[in-house]
């Protein structure tokens, strides 16, 4: 059942208060016309003026006629009075019922603006959303503190939010210095004369475990980028990255199938790219011996540009796929360990690219095993 708005109730108070007020006003004017008003026969409003009657005689047929057409009279009088005072209560409650929803949209304007401002902040992207404020102007009554109270909310949020990106693109481009000289020391030390075979194997899992940091670095660097606002765009045709990214050849023996149609966004090309590389990767890694990966761009039919990957894989519980998009997570696992293959950044890359753009990502798990990941942008 819809509730009504809060301008409806307060309508319905207003109205309703008036509308009480009037019967009570309606039912007193009643009783006191009623006691004003002479009742009874001729010599009741004789005897009451202070006029003895001349004669102590039965009332004769014009006596009565004329007490039958005053207590017609009275009661007319009274009829008329309820009447026409209901008709006009009415009137002026219909008119204090418009008074009423004029006068309560008209207080409740500056919430429309709070309610639009929290909303339009809720369907932006994060990196944009938190720079707008709603400064209120008006009375500093509750509306306008509670205003206030939203702008220093939104405020810390977006101090916390950007010192957080900062300090992710700051500490990874310091990481990167140290993770390069350890790449050189160990090849220099594994190629450099003849090394034993302890020496060498040694040698080989520290390059394994420095590429996998590498590749963590970067994933938090194009993360922490993904996440801001873009300033600049272009126009971006997603079929070409489609078809870019199906050129490279996958490892194993996973097929990546390509069907690649017209589907035009703005956006930075680069992060557009890595998104969709992202994807066809995700889809190689987490796949089964033989199995396939099915990329295909599309325009939808309200203009949007989708990017739809397929693959075939383990099962995915569809418990288990909002999971999926939070950083340094894998399916069936809370926390990617050392050994894990990746860096558990490429759908958090993936949802902060597409989120970045206007747009979204949603994972469904494919009947037989795998996932389908499909991405709207914003038509161009």
């Amino acid at each position: 059942m819809k509730r009504l708005t809060i301008r409806a109730r307060l309508t319905l108070v207003y109205g309703g208060l008036f509308l009480l007020a009037g019967i009570v006003l309606l039912a007193l004017t009643y009783v006191l016309v009623s006691q004003r008003i002479p009742g009874g026969s001729v010599e009741n409003n004789v005897s009451g003026s202070g006029v003895a009657p001349s004669t102590p005689t039965t009332p004769g047929p014009e006596t009565t006629y004329v007490s039958q057409m005053l207590e017609d009279a009275q009661r007319d009088t009274v009829d008329e009075l309820v009447t026409q005072g209901a008709v006009a209560l009415l009137v002026v409650g219909a008119i204090a019922v418009a008074l009423g929803w004029l006068l309560a949209g008209h207080l409740l304007r500056p919430l429309h603006r709070v309610t639009e401002t929290a909303r339009r902040i809720a369907d932006a992207p994060a990196a944009a959303s938190l720079h707008e404020r709603i400064d209120l102007g008006g009375p500093h009554d509750e509306v306008r503190e509670l205003a206030d109270t939203f702008d220093v909310m939104l405020e810390r949020l977006d101090k916390s939010f950007d010192g957080q990106r900062r300090f992710i693109a700051n500490a990874s481009h310091e990481l990167r210095t140290p993770l390069t000289l350890n790449r050189a020391l160990i090849e220099v030390a594994v190629h450099r004369g003849p090394a034993s075979d302890e020496v060498r194997h040694l040698g080989e899992t520290l390059l394994a475990v420095n590429a996998r940091h590498e590749r963590l670095i970067e994933g938090l660097l194009l993360l922490a980028d993904s996440e801001r606002q873009l300033t600049d765009r272009a126009f971006v045709d997603l079929a070409d990255i489609v078809e870019h990214v199906s050129e490279i050849e996958p490892p194993g023996s996973v097929v990546v199938h390509t069907a690649a149609a017209e589907a035009t966004t703005t956006g930075d090309p680069i992060l557009l790219e890595r998104l969709v590389q992202n994807l066809v990767e995700n889809g190689v890694r987490h796949n089964t011996e033989g199995g396939w990966v099915r990329v295909a761009s599309r325009t939808a039919e309200d203009g949007s540009a989708v990017v739809e990957v397929s693959n075939t894989g383990p099962v995915v519980p569809r418990y288990e796929l909002a999971s999926l998009f939070e950083p340094f997570r894998r399916l069936g696992a809370e926390r990617l360990s050392a050994t894990s293959p990746g860096a558990g950044l490429g759908l958090s890359i993936v949802r902060a690219v597409a989120q970045a753009h206007g747009g979204g990502v949603r994972a469904e798990p494919r009947e037989g095993g795998g996932l389908v990941v499909t991405v709207t942008l914003p038509p161009g």
